[in-house]
């Protein structure tokens, strides 16, 4: 069975039997967590990134009035907590949104894929450095547009991320957030979030029943509030090489 992170970047790279048991030798220590339940919260000594294997997770930061800022949603492949990589202490909290499955991946071992597969760690930086740009897009939304551009943004994103992480068909996904985190995570109230979403639904571009959500024309909704894909396509042509096994056996040597 393939690992999550075997899974993710073995959509843009024709992966090595080496990478391959690279990325399946990070993922062997598990934990479960129930939805709602707090991985880690803001200021932690930390010294652990998770790798996604099932669910959701966001990560947030309290606001000086006691608020909450999502500022991002993980899936399934995702490296969770990468923004607190350069402290030793979480920048964010880290919230299971459904019941999900992590592994546990220390930094030490992150830094050693980086240089015993460095096509691996730049794969890995390509794809940290589009989700920086979705991310940009999405504060932009929040900075500068109405709430329904805003929330249209987000549900787009998150469209989006599914297609890769999930393989997801189709137009339709289930959503397993409250109204409260979708105006968390676009600085809107709950009521405003619920008017917003009326207000998509009177275009005739979203549907809503319960949790699901089918995006009718996601090309007419994409152009009606100007959102740019950034995840489908990730250039690899700058890679490095892949490391032979004659590399790798160099590199473990020296570090003896």
């Amino acid at each position: 069975m393939s690992s999550a992170l075997e899974q993710r970047l073995g959509q843009h790279l024709t992966l090595s039997f080496a990478e391959r048991d690279a990325l399946q030798w990070l993922e062997r220590r598990e934990r479960h967590f129930a939805a709602g339940e707090v991985v880690v919260r803001e200021g932690e000594t930390f010294d652990l990134l998770h790798v996604v294997a099932s669910g959701w997770l966001h990560g947030s930061v309290k606001l000086p009035d006691g608020a909450r800022q999502i500022l991002r949603f993980y899936f399934v492949g995702d490296v969770t907590t990468t923004f607190s990589i350069a402290w030793g202490y979480s920048a964010a909290t880290l919230t299971a949104v459904s019941a999900c499955t992590l592994y546990e991946l220390p930094r030490q071992l992150l830094g050693r894929l980086f240089q015993e597969h460095p096509r691996l760690g730049a794969m890995l930086f390509g794809i940290s450095a589009s989700e920086q740009v979705a991310m940009a897009d999405r504060l932009t939304s929040v900075g500068r547009t109405d709430g329904q551009t805003r929330v249209a943004t987000l549900l787009l994103d998150i469209y989006s991320r599914l297609r890769v992480v999930d393989q997801l068909t189709g137009s339709a996904f289930e959503l397993p957030l409250t109204q409260q985190d979708l105006g968390d995570a676009v600085g809107l109230t709950k009521e405003h979030v619920n008017r917003s979403l009326r207000a998509l639904e009177n275009t005739g571009l979203l549907e809503r029943d319960g949790k699901m959500i089918r995006i009718s024309d996601v090309e007419a909704l994409a152009e009606l509030v100007g959102f740019k894909d950034r995840y489908g396509h990730v250039a690899t042509d700058w890679l490095p090489p892949t490391a032979n096994r004659s590399d790798l056996n160099q590199r473990a040597t020296a570090a003896q």
